[in-house]
């Protein structure tokens, strides 16, 4: 049987010149992968009471909503800005190479509300510190943030300081 690892392609010296991208269709595009990918994931949420999902487009979409049905949680996307079509909350964040915002409906999460973050890569974090600012926001509580693959040199957990956070695959280098 292979290893969750073994299904990671990656490629050199993409997007730019000294990165290695750690490519999360590759595990997806099998169906042994995929499957290996959602039940690691879901074993890493299996010691913790929740109540919601959160997960980024589009790539955390892909393993936020089988864990959400798989253990009959609720789940709240989070989109780029202008997607969703009623009240939204925003928050403006950093990325490797620019700016984007996020919205999520003001209606996702309720007070109260304990929510694991779901999604495919943790890189510098600021997607991920993004999403924990608006779910705060609107009275939630950040008990996990779940991840299939962690770049550990970018320090995120600095940025994440105070989270659970865990990952089924880290790596070193960008």
């Amino acid at each position: 049987m292979k290893n969750l690892e073994d299904y990671v392609e990656s490629i050199i010296d993409f997007p730019k010149k000294g990165i290695v991208f750690r490519d999360v269709t590759s595990v997806i595009g099998d169906k042994d992968g995929l499957k290996l990918a959602i039940d690691s994931m879901q074993e890493k949420l299996s010691n913790i009471e929740f109540d919601v999902v959160v997960a980024p487009e589009s790539r955390g979409f892909i393993f936020g909503m089988p864990i959400s049905y798989n253990l009959n949680k609720s789940f709240v996307p989070v989109r780029k800005k202008g997607k969703l079509p009623r009240k939204t909350i925003s928050k403006s964040y950093d990325l490797e190479y620019g700016s984007a915002v996020l919205e999520m409906h003001k209606d996702s999460v309720k007070q109260g509300d304990r929510v694991v973050i779901v999604d495919d890569l943790i890189a510098t974090g600021g997607t991920l510190k993004a999403i924990i600012d608006m779910v705060e926001s609107l009275g939630g509580n950040v008990v996990r943030i779940c991840s299939l693959i962690e770049l550990v040199d970018l320090k995120a957990r600095k940025l994440l300081a105070g989270y659970d956070i865990v990952s089924c695959i880290e790596y070193k280098g960008e």
